[in-house]
């Protein structure tokens, strides 16, 4: 048995990605399984790396924008020391672009989204026996379909299919993305979905169990599910 497991969602950046909104549903999925949540709408909420060690999972939810070192150095610390880490879309990767550390950490860097908003592409689940993707088949979402720049030591569970929407990338053929992956990082559990634009795009039952799931794996708090 475990004690009440503690999540830090830290959200802002880049409004039009909603950045409260997701934080807010994140929040719900995880205290309806037991997290106490803390919300916070600064990055100070990451300075203070003892208490930053007592969560089982950080959760950014902030698009572009700088990160200080005193900022950042703390959360690489909590992460390579076995904290948790998840997030979806331009929350996670396509955060502090200055900031190849944080890169390192999370897998990957958002770079392009050929034909912007409402692409409509086809997710397909390519590790069916993960906990993540458990109960999750392929599906198909009309939304920015992330072209990212990833780690090579990625578990990769879900990709997406280019080109759909013409570019530059388009003269190099069919290239199968990442759309949602795992890491470690040190003893730091990673999860990342590139899917969740806005919150409307979160609360898509796919898409919404995907995240749940992950979080819930970078917590290791999997038994919360049963």
């Amino acid at each position: 048995m475990h004690g009440v497991r503690e999540a830090l969602i830290v959200w802002g950046g880049w409004e039009v990605h909603q950045p409260e909104q997701v934080a807010g549903s994140f929040a719900e999925g995880l205290r309806g399984h037991g997290f106490a949540v803390t919300l916070a709408d600064t990055l100070d909420a990451l300075c203070d790396g003892e208490r930053l060690r007592a969560y089982a999972l950080i959760v950014p939810v902030w698009t572009m924008g700088e990160i200080r070192s005193d900022q950042l150095r703390p959360l690489l610390a909590a992460v390579e020391g076995g904290v948790g880490l998840g997030g979806c879309h331009g929350g996670m990767c396509d955060a502090f672009r200055g900031s190849p550390d944080y890169q390192f950490m999370t897998g990957g860097q958002w770079v392009a989204h050929p034909g912007n908003d409402g692409v409509t592409h086809r997710v397909e689940i390519r590790d069916r026996d993960h906990f993540i993707t458990q109960g999750v088949a392929d599906f198909t979402v009309s939304t920015e379909q992330y072209y990212l720049h990833t780690d090579p030591a990625n578990r990769i569970l879900a990709t997406t299919r280019f080109p759909v929407a013409n570019g530059p990338h388009a003269a190099n053929g069919p290239v199968d993305m990442p759309v949602v992956w795992t890491k470690y990082y040190g003893q730091g559990r990673v999860f990342f979905c590139s899917l969740g634009h806005q919150a409307n795009i979160v609360r898509i039952p796919e898409v919404e169990r995907l995240c749940l799931r992950g979080l819930l794996w970078a917590a290791r708090a999997e038994e919360a599910v049963q």
